[in-house]
């Protein structure tokens, strides 16, 4: 049995929706269930932030989390296929038509990817403070705790609704990634494997 760690909501229905479709089964999660069962699969319905601990640590063999999850923790785990689904940037944004960051010695960067933001600024030899924010961070420029963000933008409406722009491309590809823990790779790898063959050819037909 292979189990699998799903980030709860809309990629995780997409993921289900392969799996039907390879097993001509019907994959669901039903209400707050956790834990789905079926067809030699344990699927583990968690946050996506959790997703690649779980992997990391052996809970599950293998697992589809974001790509900014991965270069955010770093973890040592196998990166098997982009699943081309949640497809998104990061980006540095800031208040429209204000350009005034560019001209300080120091940054106050908004973020909760504080190791891709602390990166970035550090490649471009700019130094930066920065300040860890779980949600709402497009606020943090408008009340003056921050000079810019950094974010995960998919189309920008929600800087634009809040007088905000993307000021620069941080990443500019991201997407869901298939994952597996390294040891299950080796203990697993026919089984893991032919997972993988079948879900490459839905993604990419």
């Amino acid at each position: 049995m292979i189990t699998v760690a799903l980030p709860k909501g809309r990629i995780a229905e997409q993921t289900l929706d392969i799996f039907k479709e390879i097993f001509n089964e019907d994959f669901q999660f039903k209400g707050r269930e956790l834990i789905l069962k079926k067809a030699g699969f344990t699927f583990l319905n968690v946050r996506n932030w959790d997703v690649a601990t779980y992997v990391y640590h052996q809970a599950a063999d293998i697992g589809i989390v974001g790509y900014d999850v991965l270069r955010e923790l770093n973890l040592d785990v196998l990166e098997l296929l982009d699943m081309k689904l949640g497809i998104c940037k990061i980006c540095v944004g800031g208040i429209k038509d204000n350009n005034s960051y560019k001209n300080k010695t120091e940054l106050k960067v908004a973020t909760k990817l504080q190791g891709i933001a602390k990166e970035y600024f550090s490649k471009k030899g700019i130094p930066a403070e920065i300040i860890k924010l779980n949600g709402s961070i497009e606020l943090a420029p408008l009340i003056g705790l921050s000079d810019v963000i950094v974010d995960i933008v998919e189309t920008g409406t929600t800087m634009k609704e809040n007088g905000l722009e993307v000021k620069e491309d941080v990443l500019d590809y991201v997407s869901a990634r298939l994952i597996a823990n390294k040891n299950s790779f080796v203990a697993k790898k026919p089984q893991i494997i032919e997972v993988y063959e079948r879900i490459e050819e839905i993604v990419n037909k």
